[in-house]
Parts: structure tokens; sequence; C-alpha cells
């Protein structure tokens, strides 16, 4: 389990604990404020702080507009319209301040994402849990043969029960050695720093990530999306549930012009006209690459 009874109850007693407060808050972020959700086998998300709601983003839109220009009376109406035309500043009134344990290679896809404010657990400092990620036996699977980034079929039986064997001795040894290393009593030990340097890319860490609501929406549409890796896109998906909890007009207008909108190139909008007008377009005709085309005929079948 990814949390002890210790932590629950200091998760309990921050969430009994109330103010008063004059600024804007939102029901649904309210009620997941503080609670871990918990992710992989020893991961979680947990909302620690956050400022602003859907009204937040309408009021900065709306700063803008001069004597004579035409408003928007609609919140929801005028979030889609930013959402559809790009229109990212207001996005970022809105803040966010997660709390996340994840596994050290989950957190290095993640932190390519710099467009957040990253405090990481200290491994100079302290000395990390002895817990790793072990996949589950249908999070097992071999490369993918068309895709150089991707999975492919599951493992199964004696191959799939070797690399679990694998993974789990490594984690233990590595572990092992690592504490072997720090300094105890009788004798001088490794410096945590450095002793840090022998273990696996699977062990756990954790760190608090701030981000405004624009560049949470950048990340959850890479990271939540089906091409993502697993590990992350576990991650990504209970964030979406919690920004749909949050801002719920402005995740619905992300989910549908972002999440499940796309983008079509000059060759493949001249492609979609001449099927519209019965001409049969093939990979060869259409000027695209094999891989665009394959893209392509994704979308539109």
């Amino acid at each position: 389990m990814p949390l002890t009874e210790e932590h629950k109850a200091e998760i309990d007693a921050q969430r009994g604990q109330t103010q008063q407060t004059a600024r804007a808050t939102a029901p649904g972020m309210e009620a997941r404020l503080y609670t871990a959700h918990e992710v992989l086998d020893h991961g979680f998300v947990r909302v620690i702080d956050y400022m602003g709601d859907d009204a937040a983003i309408c009021q900065a839109a709306r700063v803008s507009y001069g004597k004579g220009t035409k408003s928007v009376s609609n919140d929801e109406g005028l979030i889609r319209y930013l959402m559809r035309h790009w229109h990212s500043t207001p996005f970022e009134m809105c803040e966010v301040k997660f709390h996340v344990k994840l596994p050290v290679f989950v957190a290095r896809q993640w932190i390519r994402h710099r467009t957040a404010n990253v405090n990481e657990y200290s491994a100079r400092y302290s000395i990390l849990d002895r817990e790793f990620y072990i996949p589950a036996p249908d999070a097992l699977a071999a490369q993918s043969t068309v895709n150089n980034q991707g999975r492919g079929e599951l493992l199964e039986g004696d191959e799939a029960a070797r690399v679990l064997d694998i993974l789990k001795t490594d984690a233990a040894r590595c572990y092992d050695n690592y504490e072997a290393m720090l300094s105890q009593e009788g004798q001088k030990g490794l410096a945590r720093e450095l002793a840090r340097m022998n273990l696996p890319a699977n062990i756990y860490t954790q760190w608090y990530w701030k981000t405004d609501l624009h560049n949470l929406f950048h990340f959850l549409r890479l990271r939540a999306d089906v091409h993502a890796q697993y590990e992350i896109r576990v991650y990504a998906q209970t964030i979406c549930e919690i920004v749909a909890d949050w801002v719920p007009q402005a995740y619905g207008a992300f989910e549908d012009y972002r999440m499940g909108g796309v983008t079509l190139s000059t060759k493949a909008i001249d492609c979609v006209r001449r099927m519209l007008k019965g001409e049969a377009v093939t990979q060869e005709t259409s000027g695209m690459s094999k891989g665009e085309w394959r893209e392509f005929e994704g979308v539109i079948r």
C-alpha cells in the first residue's frame, strides 16, 4: 500500500482543518484537497493547494475587452471560444500544486515538461524507502515491432515469470547494497549522495509539482493520450479526473478540442475534400509519407 496508517492520519488531520476565506473556491477541488489518489503499486497523486476556478478564466479574459468590444455573456461559451482559438493566457490564471509519489524513471519523463515549479525528495539528505515499481502482469509487454518507443504483445507464462523475477531480484539486491554502503555504527560508509547512484530507476521518489492550468492541459494532452507510456499515463488520467472536478467547463472544452480533436495538415485537408467529392484517395496519391497516411487513416476511419 502506498500510504501508511500514519500518513492517512496526517491527511485526515489536514482535511479536518477548515478556515474562512474570501477567495474563490471550487467545490469539486475542495472535496479532493489533500486526499491521496493511489496510482500504480506504491504511488499516489494528491492536491496540496490550488488557485482559481472556471470563473477566474473568464474574469481574466474579459479584463482585456475595451469599450465597444463585443462581450461574451455565457462563461462556458467564452471558455470554449478561448480553447478553440488557442487563447492560452486566461487559463494561466488558475494554478495547482500536486504532491506526487512516482517511480524515478517516470519522474525523468515527467520533468521534460519544464513549465512547472518542482521540489523533489532529496536522496542527498534522506534515505530512500525500499519501494519499487514492479509491473502488474498485464503491463509486461515485448517491444513493439512497428514503434521504436512503444510496446507490443504481452509476455506470458515462463517468459513473464522470468522477467518479473529479474525485476524483483535486482531491485532487492541493489537496495541491500545501498543500505550496506551507508554510514553505520563501526564504519564510515559512503555518503548518501554517492550511495544513491546504485539504486535502480524503478525506485520511488516524491515531489511537489506546481503548474498553471494552460501548461497542465499541455501535459495532459500528451501524457493522458493512448500513445503515452502506461506508467505515466495512469498518473495523467488520475489528474484528469481531479481537473474535471476543479474546472469542469474548462476541462470539457479541453476534452472536446484537445483530447478529442485533431489537427489536419494542408495535405490532409486536401485529401478530405477530394474524398468528399467521391475520389478514391490512396497513400500514393495523397502526397503523404507512409507514416503520415497511417495516422490520417487512423483519424478518419
